[in-house]
This record gives C-alpha cells, structure tokens and sequence, in this order.
C-alpha cells in the first residue's frame, strides 16, 4: 500500500467519530480522503472553522455548552504530524491534545479573524464549516486565502444553506459567487467592494471546483474547494 494512503480511511473515521462529514449525510469524506492523502504525514497546519453543529447559526446562544469535537478527532486520527487548530464563536478550550490549538473568533467581525489568524499562523488546509452565513464566508476566504502557502487547499462547505439569523438580506451567495468566477473569470457581487476584493485573489488561484449536494449535478451547489497558485 502506498504511504500517501497507509492509514484508517477518512470516512471510516467520520463514521467513527459521529461527524456529519461522512457516510451518514454529506460524504464530504469521499473526497477529502483524496485530496488530503498527500498531506497525512506531512508537519502541517490544518484549520477548520466551526466545531459542533447547534450553535448561534440555530438559535443558540454563543456561549452554549459544547460537550464533543467529532471532526476535530477525526483530522488528529487522520494526519499523523499535522497541528490542527479549530477555530468557533463557541469555547472548545477544555479539549486538550498536544497537536491541538482552539482559537476562539466571531467571522462577523473580519478584524476579529484576522487576530485570530494571526494567532495560529498561515494554514496549508482550511475548512469553513462554521455559520454558513455569506457574508461569513466571505469575509474567512479575504482574510485567510491570502496567507496560504502555493499548494494550499481552502474548502467552504454546505454553500446551499444559509442560516436565517445571519444571513444579510440580497447578499451575494458564496456559491454564486464562486460560480461566477469559474464561468466568466471574474468574481461578480452585490457589494462592489466586495466584488473588487476578491477580484485582486484571482490571480492567486489556479482552480477551485463546485461540487454538488451528494455529487449530484442535479442538486444545489454544495461544497467549494480552491487551490493557491
């Protein structure tokens, strides 16, 4: 077996662990396990921002009590070397592990996410599975892309739900918006500041790819992952 893939697959371990990335509901899994195999060995940073499902995109309150880390288990099982930092609105301090590193944010404040990206330093990996909001989404990827070494994967994930507590009214989807720049090389946004931000990343990314709900070309957009140049 190859060293790039030696190890416990990456849905077994989803499934394992009780994340939602796995065979029970979203499968993401399935294609992390392929674009990841490469790094599973390698000293690198790997940031996922969102935690546990229930928090403040529900209802709750942002100082829920937080009792599991189902995805954050799976990556340290996973990656052999990595360090792993989460990053959540919520508190997840009292996990501990010796690859672990939790920064508390609030993506609604972009200043706010560029101190914590200070913090943790540039990441190779990053997962948004945090609010879901757009204008959460947008204001990580203008924060963090930037930082990425050549060769680093950002992934924003379920782009077809945006929570009602969040969500600006007429802002520009991230899914939308990523589609718009795959189609006709140019990122097109409600907000021409906006716009004009992500506009200046363009040359910085040599692809990105929409995946679909279940992988199914007939659903909504579901997941996006962009390459750094």
């Amino acid at each position: 077996m190859s060293t790039l893939s030696s190890g416990p697959n990456l849905t077994d371990l989803a499934d394992k662990y009780g994340s939602d990335k796995g065979s029970g509901k979203h499968r993401y899994t399935e294609l992390y396990h392929m674009l990841f195999s490469p790094f599973r060995n390698r000293k690198i940073t790997f940031l996922e921002m969102g935690l546990l499902i229930g928090g403040p995109e529900h209802g709750k309150d942002a100082d829920r009590q937080t009792t599991d880390l189902p995805s954050i288990r799976m990556w340290l099982d996973y990656f052999t070397k990595a360090r792993i930092v989460g990053l959540d609105v919520s508190d997840f301090s009292w996990f501990e592990h010796d690859r672990f590193d939790f920064v508390r944010c609030d993506m609604d404040d972009r200043a706010n996410i560029n101190e914590a990206i200070g913090r943790i330093g540039a990441p190779d990996i990053v997962i948004d599975d945090a609010s879901h909001a757009s204008h959460h989404q947008q204001n990580a990827f203008l924060e963090i892309f930037p930082l990425l070494p050549s060769g680093g994967l950002y992934i924003i994930e379920d782009l077809r739900w945006q929570p009602p507590p969040y969500e600006k009214a007429g802002i520009t989807k991230t899914a939308a918006l990523f589609q718009s720049w795959l189609h006709q090389r140019t990122f097109e946004h409600s907000d021409p500041t906006v716009a004009e931000q992500f506009n200046a990343l363009a040359p910085d990314i040599s692809g990105c790819f929409v995946f679909q709900a279940g992988y199914k070309k007939a659903r909504r957009d579901q997941v996006a992952v962009i390459h750094k140049r």
